[in-house]
């Protein structure tokens, strides 16, 4: 259902190298680019994440409430993937763990305070 999630930057250059970095782990390249936004994914036929300069030329913003959702299909996935952000620079929202009904998830922010989770639902 959903085809893209689009995240504004104030910092072009580190984000690019954030996410090129982030998601080269879960073998997600670019896919779009130009001279304001970057999208990357997995294959064309899959939802893409994608950074942008506001159109408007005002400051990106962190939308309060939003948040992007990573799908992994492992919780040891997870717990890269949220490590892998810490490295990178992300600030921890939340550690990598259970949080009821087989959901298992981790938060973090970006760069740009942009809230992103990793996830996955587990069997048990």
């Amino acid at each position: 259902m959903i085809g893209y999630v689009t995240i504004g930057t104030n910092k072009f250059d580190e984000a690019a190298k954030f996410y090129d970095e982030l998601f080269a782990m879960i073998g997600a390249g670019r896919l779009m680019e130009g001279d304001s936004f970057i999208a990357w994914a997995t294959s064309p036929s899959t939802p893409a994440v994608s950074i942008i300069r506001p159109y408007d030329g005002n400051r990106a913003t962190v939308g309060n409430g939003m948040m992007v959702a990573i799908a992994m299909d492992s919780s040891e996935k997870v717990d890269a993937f949220h490590a892998k952000a810490l490295q990178l620079g992300a600030t921890d929202e939340g550690a990598p763990g259970s949080r009821g009904n087989n959901f298992y998830a981790g938060y973090f922010r970006d760069l740009d305070g942009n809230k992103l989770n990793a996830f996955c639902m587990t069997a048990e």
